[in-house]
């Protein structure tokens, strides 16, 4: 782990094509922006482990597996509304 000391205005550049620099500082609060190409994906950790999260306990529920089975046999079945 790398720790680093910046002051408002000051950046740092990763692999030549992010740039983090601190924008603002307030009392125990840092605004820092990122410059970065847009295919280069960005979340706040907190997001990025909720979608983790969602993600694993979707997998984890056989239940709603089974259920989404069931209502994808019932559209290919034939309709009983036929006249």
């Amino acid at each position: 782990m790398l720790i680093l000391t910046r002051k408002k205005g000051q950046s740092i550049v990763i692999d030549d094509e992010i740039e983090l620099f601190i924008s603002e500082i307030e009392g125990e609060q840092v605004k820092i922006g990122i410059r970065a190409p847009s295919e280069i994906k960005i979340y706040r950790k907190e997001v990025l482990d909720a979608i983790r999260e969602n993600n694993r306990e979707s997998l984890a529920t056989p239940t709603q597996l089974g259920a989404l089975k069931d209502l994808i046999k019932g559209m290919d079945a034939p309709s009983n509304n036929s006249k």
